[in-house]
């Protein structure tokens, strides 16, 4: 990457509360969005309680906000049957499945680097 352009675009940006980078960073910062894409990213179709079950902190609350926004972000999509009782099933949409590459490499830099940066 090239960082001539990389910081012309943040000084371009920066400030500006239309700027790109800065939306689309502060969609992914809250606490439980990457580890419930990471999870859907792990199979096809998830249901509810196996999320759950996979981020055992996360309350049931806080899960069905982040899956609200991760869908009307168009990351994921709900499928709901209809069936007795309900049956729900979430899973990764086109614009999801492309940034999970980005979500991989950020993942291992953060396995890579983590003792450097808890030292400081």
């Amino acid at each position: 990457m090239n960082a001539l352009p990389l910081k012309e675009n943040l000084k371009k940006y920066t400030g500006i509360a239309s700027c790109p980078v800065r939306n689309v960073i502060s969609r992914f910062s809250g606490k439980w969005t990457m580890l419930v894409l990471c999870v859907l990213a792990e199979n096809e179709a998830t249901r509810f309680n196996e999320i759950g079950r996979a981020i055992p902190d996360i309350s049931p609350k806080v899960l069905t906000e982040t899956l609200k926004n991760l869908e009307a972000d168009g990351l994921i999509s709900r499928k709901l049957y209809a069936e007795i009782p309900p049956k729900v099933e979430y899973s990764l949409t086109d614009l999801g499945k492309s940034l999970m590459p980005l979500l991989g490499n950020l993942i291992e830099w953060a396995l890579d680097n983590f003792d450097a940066i808890a030292k400081h």
